[in-house]
């Protein structure tokens, strides 16, 4: 569009308007927004999508790639979210195959690299939004708005709504669905080029199949990535059509006889271009809602207590707030947060709200800017609004509860493709202010300081995702009736040792949502490992009334009450937990533990065999079976289920321990010394495992030897009063034998 071009002339130099160096700009810039975060930790859903997501590791087969939600669960899964992202998941894997590991440096450089070519593409995609399709003979695409497109692609580059998803890495799936979307919507653009009437129709034909291609990879990155085919539906009408709704409209009003004339509604191509987008997309989304299980994903009110409102006008209320809200983020990027459920967002119950100004305010600008997208007499005005609401709009559909219910109140990840169709409305408006006022300059300069400040907060919300604790506390001050926030806070001090501080945030997180099971959980386990039992049991208990089914609660509950002594009641705890997670090894070690304490020695053996067959890396079961045998005088069975433990966990330290003390007392002292010798490679700095080897060498006879290794064990742990009294018994023998000698 030449003239909103000519209109930005102030604004963006002349000397960087060819494609070329436009691009490099707004690749340079979008790089340094965020380069800070490059070496930032996993942080809070990477753990869950990433660290214990065992799809990344080798041993799992790539075929339950395609079978697993985002998170590692299998999509039958009651419990499974349903988000199907199998190719974002399969570039994680790559990450850790490539990076020897769960090294993020890797992690983030993709991502940033990542927004760096989806920004560059957005020139591209901006240049056919703004000035239009228009090919050479040679079938190159002309740049029509290299100001207006250079201007808006600068304004996504640098806008901190997006930190959340090129910082935090879980936020690959925004960016890859976002890049095929570009490259679907550019593709169907290729449908246009002018070639001649047989090769167009053909080439034509391709590329909208392409598009559909390219819309089905997004979705596999991430959900919203189908509505590209809407999108690409409403540029074919628009931009190609040439469509006026305003003009059909009034020629039905009149019943004017022009309107069988009307190019668009005896256009074969366009109907069949209508026709392949329509059965492509309902052909993919059936596809994939077969594989989700055709059930839709359960979440619980405090995901999204909107949705959970009786009455109609409540949910319709607050839905419109939240749209509200997501606007206001895409504005004024100042208040981000990692997370806005748990009462970041209090419900409005009534329309005497104050807050539902906020939405009254989103409707009558919306409502302004159809009018003008609809009404105007410049096409190219009706064309740039159309698009950049549509572009706004279709994507954000997925995440507009109007479908079905989404499992978050407000997320800044999804605003990631929207944010394109505001920059687009955004750079359009600077266009009509510098139109409509003298003071160019000003308007330079605000636009300049816009793109300044968006890149000093990208900087720094960058640095806040660096680390869980600065993200965690950054939110204290966006939403402090979040208890997610408090909890998260609680548990990263929990995590590092500061007990005292993680039980502060716990009870507030609990004080302000007195069903928030996991931090009483939580609470719980520290007050139990304090030795505050009788609070433990109380919160745990009130846990598990919550939620019948907290698999973990119950687990707890039975450790508490059987510290308690109530045997009886813990066992009744972790039979119960047991129960909802029928695969829970450590409720079954836990369970073992109880037996043992109660003398029920083969109930004991049994559940630790349970625990070892669910788990085979559950070293701590292992261990207490050979340690349970080995106390028992069964040393054949405890040296075989030694034996058989090493197998499994060939480089267990603990494991050479407990075996190496069986092999022992069997008088089997070459093959008891060789492993007590491997135990203190892994670990030497263990005083029992230098005292159990001076008792070995004691009973061998080779005193010099054992004399050293009392020394040493000494060393590590002087209280040790075993270790003391056979120390005793060694010198005195040795003097005995040096006076005999003399």
């Amino acid at each position: 569009m030449a003239e909103l071009d000519t209109d930005l002339d102030h604004i963006i130099p002349s000397s960087v308007l060819p494609p070329f160096w436009a691009k490099l700009v707004v690749g340079l810039v979008s790089l340094l927004c965020f380069a800070r975060s490059y070496d930032g930790d996993f942080v809070f859903d990477d753990s869950e999508a990433i660290v214990n997501n065992k799809d990344l590791q080798a041993d799992t087969p790539l075929g339950d790639l395609w079978h697993h939600d985002f998170w590692g669960s299998r999509l039958s899964s009651n419990t499974s979210h349903k988000s199907y992202r199998p190719l974002t998941v399969l570039t994680f894997r790559m990450n850790y195959y490539l990076s020897g590991g769960f090294h993020p440096v890797g992690f983030h450089v993709v991502n940033i690299l990542l927004h760096g070519g989806i920004s560059v593409l957005m020139v591209d995609v901006f240049s056919v939004l703004f000035g239009g399709l228009q090919y050479t003979s040679k079938g190159r695409r002309v740049h029509l708005a290299p100001r207006a497109s250079l201007l808006a692609a600068l304004l996504f580059a640098v806008h901190p709504v997006h930190t959340e998803c090129v910082a935090g890495v879980v936020g690959r799936a925004d960016l890859l669905c976002t890049l095929f979307f570009l490259l679907s919507f550019l593709g169907y653009c290729k449908a246009f080029r002018e070639t001649g009437n047989k090769e167009r129709a053909h080439s034509s034909t391709l590329w909208v199949l392409l598009s559909i291609v390219l819309g089905a990879v997004a979705m596999l990155c991430k959900e919203q990535g189908i509505t590209v085919l809407g999108l690409n539906a409403v540029f074919d009408i628009l931009v190609i059509g040439k469509f006026n709704v305003v003009e059909v409209i009034q020629k039905i009003v009149r019943r004017d006889k022009s309107l069988e004339n009307i190019g668009l509604l005896r256009s074969g191509g366009l109907l069949f271009r209508m026709t392949l987008l329509t059965s492509g997309g309902a052909g993919v989304l059936y596809v994939r809602w077969r594989i989700m299980g055709t059930g839709p994903p359960a979440f619980t009110e405090v995901d999204n207590p909107a949705s959970f409102a009786d009455s109609m006008l409540v949910r319709a209320i607050n839905y419109n707030y939240y749209y509200s809200l997501n606007a206001w983020l895409l504005l004024c990027p100042w208040w981000l947060c990692f997370d806005w459920s748990m009462g970041c967002i209090p419900l409005i119950k009534s329309v005497g709200d104050w807050r539902v100004i906020a939405l009254a305010a989103l409707w009558l600008c919306l409502i302004g800017l159809i009018c003008q997208a609809l009404c105007s007499e410049d096409s190219g005005k009706r064309r740039i609004l159309t698009l950049g609401l549509g572009f706004l709009v279709i994507p954000f559909l997925p995440a507009s509860n109007l479908f079905f219910r989404v499992g978050f109140v407000v997320a800044e990840r999804v605003l990631y493709l929207p944010s394109a169709g505001y920059c687009m409305l955004l750079t359009f408006g600077f266009g009509a202010l510098s139109r409509h006022t003298k003071k160019k300059k000003l308007i330079a300069a605000f636009v300049l300081g816009i793109l300044f400040i968006n890149i000093l907060r990208c900087m720094i919300r960058s640095g806040e995702w660096r680390s869980e604790d600065q993200l965690f506390r950054s939110a204290l001050s966006v939403c402090p009736l979040n208890a997610k926030v408090h909890y998260n806070i609680g548990k990263n001090l929990a995590d590092k040792g500061n007990q005292t501080a993680a039980i502060r945030y716990y009870r507030e997180a609990v004080r302000l949502n007195p069903k928030y099971v996991h931090a009483m959980n939580n609470l719980g386990n520290i007050l139990k490992e304090r030795n505050e039992l009788q609070e433990a049991e109380e919160l745990l208990s009130l846990a598990v009334q919550i939620q019948p089914d907290f698999a973990a609660a119950w687990m707890n509950l039975g450790i508490v009450q059987n510290s308690l002594k109530r045997f009886e009641a813990a066992e009744q705890s972790y039979r119960t937990a047991i129960k909802y997670r029928r695969k829970y090894p450590d409720c079954y070690y836990n369970l073992g533990r109880m037996y043992a304490d109660l003398n029920r020695h083969v109930d004991a053996l049994n559940a630790w065999r349970n625990a070892t067959m669910l788990k085979p890396e559950h070293s701590l079961a292992w261990n207490n079976m050979i340690i349970l045998l080995d106390n028992t005088g069964n040393l054949a069975q405890a040296e075989a289920v030694g034996r058989e433990a090493l197998e499994l966990i060939p480089n267990d330290h603990s494991l050479m321990f407990s075996l190496a003390n069986v092999l022992g007392k069997s008088q089997k002292y070459k093959e008891s010394e060789a492993l007590f010798l491997k135990a203190i490679k892994a670990n030497p700095n263990v005083a029992s495992y230098h005292g159990n080897l001076a008792v070995l060498y004691h009973r061998w006879g080779h005193l010099n030897l054992a004399k050293k290794h009392y020394e040493i064990s000494l060393q590590l742990d002087p209280a040790a009063a075993g270790t003391k009294e056979n120390y005793g018994l060694l010198r005195r023998k040795l003097e005995q034998m040096q006076r005999k000698d003399v």
